[in-house]
C-alpha cells in the first residue's frame, strides 16, 4: 500500500500571505515616486496596472512553487521536520531574490524620477 504524503496547508497559506504581503511592500517602495509623478507631475499608470497584478501574482505562485518542488524533491531523504525546515528556508530565499529583484527591476522603469 503506498503511503500518502501528509501536505501542510497552513504552511502553504502562511507562505503565500507572506509573499502577497512582500509583493505589496515591495511595489508601494519602488512604484511611488512613478504614481506621484515627482518629474513634472508625469504619472506612469503602467506601474499600477501592470506591474502591481504582475508581482502580486507571480511572488507567490514561484515561492509556492519553489516550495512545494523542493519538498517533494525531499520527501524520501530528510525526516518531516527537516524537511518543512529546508523548504521553508529555500522558500524564505527564494523570496528575498524575487523582490530584489522587483526592486530592481521598479527601479530600471522609475530611474528617470528623483525621489521625494
Amino acid at each position: 500500500m503506498e503511503q500518502r504524503e501528509e501536505s501542510n496547508p497552513a504552511a502553504g497559506l502562511l507562505i503565500a500571505a507572506l509573499a502577497v504581503a512582500t509583493a505589496f511592500g515591495v511595489w508601494l517602495h519602488g512604484a511611488r515616486p512613478g504614481l506621484y509623478g515627482a518629474f513634472e507631475g508625469q504619472r506612469d499608470w503602467s506601474l499600477l496596472y501592470a506591474d502591481l497584478p504582475c508581482m502580486l501574482i507571480g511572488l507567490p505562485a514561484v515561492t509556492l512553487a519553489v516550495w512545494t518542488l523542493t519538498r517533494v524533491a525531499l520527501r524520501r531523504r530528510l525526516g518531516r521536520g527537516a524537511r518543512g525546515l529546508a523548504s521553508g528556508t529555500v522558500a524564505v530565499v527564494v523570496l528575498l531574490v524575487l523582490a530584489w529583484a522587483c526592486l530592481a527591476w521598479l527601479g530600471a522603469r522609475v530611474g528617470w524620477v528623483s525621489p521625494q
